[in-house]
């Protein structure tokens, strides 16, 4: 008996079936997230940030940084 004999009737397809549902339901979960109409305003004006002139930014500093 051969190894390739014992993981061909082993059944382990499953496991690659559930992945994929599983990786769906987390990609429609994220694009209902993203694309729902209430984040609209939310994406308006983070697209509007880099022209504001009334509310200037700074930029964020990232944890790494000692400066």
């Amino acid at each position: 008996m051969r190894l390739s004999d014992i993981m061909s009737h082993a059944g382990l397809s499953t496991y690659a079936e559930v992945a994929l549902v599983i990786f769906m339901i987390a990609f429609l979960l994220i694009a209902v997230g993203v694309f729902a109409p209430s984040r609209k305003r939310e994406f308006d004006e983070a697209s509007r940030m880099p022209l504001d002139d009334v509310h200037p930014q700074s930029p964020r500093q990232s944890r790494g940084d000692a400066s």
